[in-house]
């Protein structure tokens, strides 16, 4: 396992401008000029776990489509945008929103745009698909494996070894939650395939 100094690696999670700073901008910034549909500002009812998966499906698919573009249509867009962010060949959860603004506005927030423009639903799902998403992003960049990978790999899910496979290769497993885009792309490679790799993973 990584050794690093958990207060720094706490401050560098949350300081980042590319991360926090702009995610949490866009989801004040959305909600309080009420620039989201109407659904998501209702209080009626609990979560609706249909629509909190509806939400994970459909950004993760937009996602997962934006991180390939972003390593293939162009060069230079891949220098200044996510090339940042591929400095971490073998991750730490700390490290999941460190990158740059223009990788986070393309591949988190226009994928969170569309979403919420494709999946109406009331605040409480809003909330739990947003907890959801963001903890599984800081997870799948985690340096260490979790019990439950086995079961989450069979079902389809990503995990922390499929995610430092993309960070160690650059060309495989561009998908965040699921795998199933990876694998209609061709695109998928298992960490149990990759020579290079880990002993925690």
């Amino acid at each position: 396992m990584a050794t690093y100094n958990f207060r720094e690696a706490i401050v560098t999670h949350f300081a980042e401008p590319g991360g926090f700073a702009l995610l949490g901008s866009y989801l004040i910034g959305t909600w309080m000029f009420k620039l989201m549909p109407a659904s998501y500002y209702s209080l009626e009812g609990g979560v609706q776990w249909q629509h909190v998966l509806s939400q994970l499906v459909v950004t993760d698919i937009v996602q997962t489509l934006a991180h390939y573009a972003e390593h293939k249509v162009n060069a230079t867009f891949y220098k200044y945008s996510h090339k940042p962010h591929h400095r971490f060949i073998n991750p730490r959860w700390a490290d999941a929103y460190n990158g740059s603004c223009a990788d986070t506005i393309f591949m988190i927030l226009i994928p969170l745009v569309i979403c919420a423009n494709s999946v109406h639903c009331n605040v409480w799902s809003y909330m739990a698909f947003g907890t959801l998403y963001s903890s599984y992003l800081t997870m799948i960049h985690s340096e260490f494996s979790h019990f439950f990978d086995p079961l989450f790999r069979t079902l389809g899910i990503g995990t922390a070894g499929d995610h430092h496979v993309h960070h160690r290769t650059f060309v495989w497993n561009y998908g965040h939650i699921f795998t199933y885009w990876d694998r209609l792309l061709g695109t998928y490679k298992s960490p149990y395939d990759v020579k290079v790799f880990s002993k925690e993973m």
